[in-house]
């Protein structure tokens, strides 16, 4: 299994009970985060994750189930060396597609709720009018869409707005319910998930995933007459948000390279400069391997799932993809800018027998600089790290020419 499970015995006002975490990851359409996003012909989509809640006190047992995953629409964000890379929304029919996975979903979990977290204006905007439109066209029954624009509503670290989303998936929550037996007895039966999504399905996906699974364990804790209310119990709680946060960094991980961003908030109950702070070393990471490592990565996912398969006499007669050579200027352009830059600084730095001819090297070199910068980006995809395996056809569709 590749995901994440963690099993605690806890004691609550003289209850001994297990309390247990466990998310699957899918083997289908499995990668990196930018080098695989959105959905297949077959209805697969990327980053999908089925995490589920168990408590067990003596022979009772009850279990809470959430998905999460990207948007079921033929979409994708190649890296191109920009920090945030553009998102395209394909010409394909999204709607069959789309179906596909839904009425997969229908059929494993029951009715969904569809709770999409993505920005309503900005880069984000056109996916989620997609989705909206995907939903609507396919008009299937038991599937309601539930979009929640997370950081407008909770811009300003006003993350006590989540509340709002919370009140409004309340009823759906009560109504799907949760498993429960009592040795072979089934008591209760969970009718329906939540399947929650933001554009990598890890950031604020994992906060309202923890908020959901809080609000069941509440539930599930009167049910059994275990409290009487709805008052925190201290040293579980702590528990409760350590484990949700160490399983948001391992589902990170896996997907994105690095720990998931706001875990402050899923640690303490609110976002601190700290968190921002550890936000953005995460972020900076990100960027690199998203950009200079994840096609690597990519091949070596593909390899172990078996989707590339390797000829006879690869390496010796026949010329292994790993072997590929990149253009000359993938080393000739960043050497340049690191002589420009160094030049640059000694400039700066070095004493010099007029003002003027400082600031003249100053101008030539800020210019070496900056030009070089300009090309690098432009040609953004000719420096970044593609898979070389190409197994889903990535790099030779939507990677650098073979020459800039």
């Amino acid at each position: 299994m590749h995901g994440f499970i963690a099993i605690n015995r806890v004691m609550i006002s003289g209850h001994q009970l297990t309390w247990t975490l466990v998310s699957r990851r899918s083997v289908e359409r499995a990668g990196t985060r930018l080098f695989m996003r959105g959905i297949d012909s077959q209805g697969n989509v990327a980053n999908f994750v089925e995490t589920e809640q168990i408590v067990e006190r003596g022979g009772e047992k009850s279990s809470f189930v959430q998905t999460r995953g990207s948007i079921p629409l033929y979409w994708s964000q190649y890296p191109d060396l920009k920090y945030k890379p553009s998102m395209s929304l394909a010409v394909e029919d999204h709607l069959a597609a789309y179906t596909k996975h839904l009425r997969d979903q229908l059929q494993r979990y029951g009715d969904q709720v569809l709770l999409n977290l993505i920005d309503q204006r900005g880069k984000e905007e056109s996916l989620e009018r997609g989705y909206r439109a995907a939903v609507a066209a396919a008009a299937l029954p038991a599937v309601r869409y539930e979009p929640f624009d997370f950081h407008a509503e909770c811009r300003g670290m006003r993350y006590d707005r989540l509340s709002v989303l919370l009140d409004r998936v309340a009823h759906e929550q009560t109504e799907f319910g949760y498993f429960l037996c009592r040795g072979e007895t089934v008591l209760l039966r969970q009718t329906g998930v939540f399947r929650t999504n933001c554009v990598d399905c890890l950031d604020r996906t994992n906060v309202v995933q923890s908020l959901l699974a809080k609000r069941h364990l509440v539930a599930l804790l009167r049910l059994l007459s275990i409290t009487n209310n709805d008052e925190p119990v201290p040293h579980f709680d702590e528990l409760f948000n350590g484990v949700w946060a160490d399983h948001a960094d391992m589902i990170s991980v896996q997907y994105s390279g690095t720990g998931a961003l706001k875990t402050d908030f899923t640690r303490t109950g609110k976002r601190t400069r700290m968190g921002l702070v550890r936000d953005g070393i995460n972020s900076l990471t990100r960027y690199y391997k998203n950009n200079f490592s994840d096609g690597f990565r990519q091949d070596s996912i593909d390899l172990l799932l078996g989707k590339y398969v390797v000829v006879d006499g690869e390496g010796n007669t026949v010329q292994c993809p790993l072997r590929r050579d990149r253009n000359w200027k993938y080393v000739t352009f960043p050497s340049v800018l690191l002589v420009a830059v160094s030049m640059f600084c000694a400039s700066a730095a070095l004493p010099a027998r007029s003002n003027t001819e400082v600031l003249l090297y100053l101008m030539f070199w800020g210019a070496a600089v900056g030009a070089t910068l300009k090309f690098i980006f432009k040609h953004g995809k000719e420096f970044v790290d593609w898979p070389r395996l190409d197994c889903g056809g990535i790099a030779s569709r939507f990677g650098p020419e073979s020459s800039l």
